[in-house]
C-alpha cells in the first residue's frame, strides 16, 4: 500500500484498481492513508479551509426524477415550495453568509433547467448585487444550461459552476431516468467552454459501490473539475431512497483520502449530509484530504452552525480562507476583479 501512496504524493496517476486497493486498506493502515492524503493537502492548500453557502433561490416542482432529491415532484417529500427568490432576499443571504465566515456564496434553484426570461433576468441582478455588495466568490446551481445563458452569467459576474453527476455511469440509470448522465456531462463541458470554474461532484451512499464511486472520480477527472463536493446521502422521508441504509463512517472518509490522491490539486468539500454519515468523525474529514466546507443550511435539509464549524477549524489548527488570501487570488478572484475592472 506504501508504495502506492509514495506514488500518489509525487503526482503520479493511479489507476482504478489501485484506487480501489487503497480504499481497501486493512484498518490498521487507516491512519497511514490519511496522513499520506493530509500531506498532499497541505502542499496544495496548506492550513486554509475554503468556505461556501449557499441560498435555496428556488424550491420544489421539479420534473426530474432523482431518487435522493425532495424537490422532485415525483416524490411526497414535506418542503417549502416557492418561485425565484427576489434579488433583495438572495443578496441578503449572501451578506449574512459572508459576515458568518463564508468566501463563496452559491445560488441555487431547483428545476432542469432556467428557461424563463424573467427569471434569468432576476438571476443575473442578484449576481451583480453580490458581485458590486460584496466581496464573495460567486457561484451558481441553475441545471442544466445552453451556451448563451453560460456567457450571460459569466458576463454577470459568475465564478463558478456548480453541476454535479451525481454517480457514475454505470449506478446513474438507477437513480435517474428523466434525463441521463450525458445531459450532465454536456452542461459541465458548456461552463468550462464558456470560461467558468466547474464544480461537480456526487452523492455517496444511495447503493453504490466503492468501484462505482471511483468511476465517478475518473469521469470527474476528465472533465478537469476545479472543487468537488462530496455529498452524502440524507435518505429524505417521502423520496426512493428514504429507507436506504447509512454506511460506517470510516468508508466515506476513506474514499475521500483516496479522491484527493486522484486530485491532488481540486478543491475537496464535504456538503450536505456529512452531519448523520460521518457523526463524531466529522474533524477526521479534514485531516483525511478534504480542505472545503459547505457551511450553514442545504437545499431543504439543516446543517450545523456555522460556529460549530469555525470551532471544528480553529481546533484542526485550521484557518477558513478568505478571497484576499494569496492563493485563491491566483486562482479565482484575480481573474474574477480583472474581468470587472
Amino acid at each position: 500500500m506504501f508504495n502506492l501512496l509514495d506514488r500518489a504524493e509525487t503526482g503520479v496517476n493511479l489507476s482504478p484498481d489501485e484506487a480501489l486497493r487503497l480504499f481497501n486498506v486493512p484498518f490498521e493502515d487507516v491512519l497511514g492513508l490519511f496522513d499520506a492524503a493530509n500531506r498532499i493537502r497541505m502542499k496544495h492548500f496548506g492550513n486554509r479551509v475554503d468556505l461556501c453557502s449557499l441560498v435555496n433561490a428556488k424550491s420544489g416542482n421539479c420534473s426530474e426524477d432523482c431518487a435522493f432529491c425532495s424537490q422532485s415532484v415525483h416524490h411526497r417529500a414535506n418542503i417549502r415550495k416557492y418561485g425565484l427568490l427576489p434579488k433583495e432576499k438572495i443578496l441578503g443571504r449572501a451578506v449574512e453568509m459572508e459576515r458568518a465566515g463564508a468566501h463563496r456564496f452559491c445560488i441555487v434553484v431547483s428545476g432542469g433547467a432556467v428557461v424563463r426570461e424573467t427569471e434569468r433576468r432576476g438571476i443575473l441582478e442578484a449576481l451583480e448585487a453580490i458581485r458590486t455588495k460584496t466581496g464573495l466568490l460567486t457561484c451558481a446551481s441553475l441545471g442544466f444550461l445552453d451556451s448563451r445563458w453560460a456567457r450571460r452569467l459569466l458576463n454577470a459576474g459568475l465564478v463558478r459552476y456548480h453541476h454535479n453527476l451525481e454517480a457514475a455511469p454505470g449506478f446513474y440509470p438507477s437513480i435517474c431516468s428523466t434525463h441521463p448522465l450525458e445531459r450532465r456531462i454536456e452542461t459541465a463541458e458548456l461552463a468550462v467552454d464558456a470560461g467558468l470554474e466547474l464544480c461537480s461532484g456526487g452523492i455517496w451512499g444511495m447503493g453504490e459501490t466503492p468501484r462505482q464511486r471511483i468511476e465517478l472520480a475518473f469521469e470527474l477527472k476528465r472533465l478537469k473539475v476545479s472543487s468537488i463536493p462530496i455529498n452524502l446521502l440524507n435518505p429524505i422521508p417521502g423520496t426512493r431512497l428514504e429507507r436506504q441504509p447509512p454506511e460506517p463512517p470510516l468508508n466515506h472518509l476513506k474514499m475521500v483520502a483516496v479522491y484527493r490522491f486522484l486530485f491532488p490539486a481540486a478543491e475537496i468539500r464535504f456538503a450536505g449530509g456529512r452531519e448523520i454519515n460521518l457523526r463524531q468523525l466529522q474533524p477526521l474529514g479534514m485531516l483525511a484530504g478534504a480542505n472545503g466546507l459547505m457551511i450553514g443550511h442545504y437545499l431543504t435539509t439543516s446543517g450545523r452552525s456555522v460556529e460549530a464549524d469555525m470551532e471544528m477549524i480553529s481546533d484542526l489548527r485550521l484557518t477558513a480562507a478568505a478571497p484576499d488570501d494569496a492563493a485563491f487570488e491566483k486562482a479565482a478572484f484575480g481573474d474574477f476583479k480583472r474581468r470587472f475592472s
